[in-house]
């Protein structure tokens, strides 16, 4: 339920904030675009709301963190790409984004855990630099791609992110999909590609 609120409301957000901090100017069907995307995303979570059992009477909060956390999203995908369009070498920025990043969270891990190493370490460890590797070009790709078009549309193409979970949970993990929910998939894509073509 949470999630897809989160990235709903996200680029959203952004494009906005694009609007603000660099100019961009969507177009009337951008628009279109992004309320077909929205929509499906919502649409989602609503969905998802309805077939909820547990700890509902949270739910009202947790929407309400969802939607703060959706303008953070939107406030740091904003700020990165300023920082990557005012760097001369965007590999520069990576580098240093994921090296730094990378000496912070085993720092934060051993002072919490009082300098002992999780067991077993190689298998996690084997986890931890796969992970690494993925966060490399699924993140750096989305700053390359806000330095080199508009924010806003790389912001919401990468809410298609929300097709490609449910397919993966579908294909690999066995989770029920069903027609609503692929309807509302296909919406996703379809308010995608209106973003892409109207610009």
């Amino acid at each position: 339920v949470v999630y897809p609120v989160v990235r709903g409301t996200g680029p959203v957000f952004t494009v906005i904030g694009a609007g603000l901090l660099f100019g961009e100017i969507f177009t009337p069907v951008q628009w279109v675009g992004v309320a077909v995307l929205v929509s499906g995303i919502l649409g989602l979570a609503i969905y998802n709301l309805r077939h909820v059992v547990v700890d509902r009477a949270r739910l009202p909060l947790a929407l309400s963190l969802a939607v703060l956390t959706g303008g953070i999203v939107a406030l740091y995908t904003t700020w990165d790409a300023f920082v990557i369009r005012a760097t001369e070498n965007p590999f520069t920025f990576l580098a240093w984004f994921f090296l730094l990043d990378g000496l912070a969270f085993p720092a934060v891990y051993l002072v919490r855990n009082r300098g002992r190493l999780p067991k077993p370490f190689k298998p996690l460890a084997k986890l931890g630099l796969q992970g690494a590797v993925t966060a490399y070009f699924s993140f750096g790709g989305i700053l390359l791609a806000t330095r080199l078009d508009k924010v806003g549309e790389a912001a919401v193409l990468r809410e298609t992110s929300v097709v490609f979970s449910a397919l993966i949970g579908w294909l690999m993990l066995g989770e029920s999909t069903g027609p609503r929910r692929i309807a509302l998939m296909a919406l996703i894509a379809a308010g995608a590609v209106i973003v892409e073509m109207g610009g």
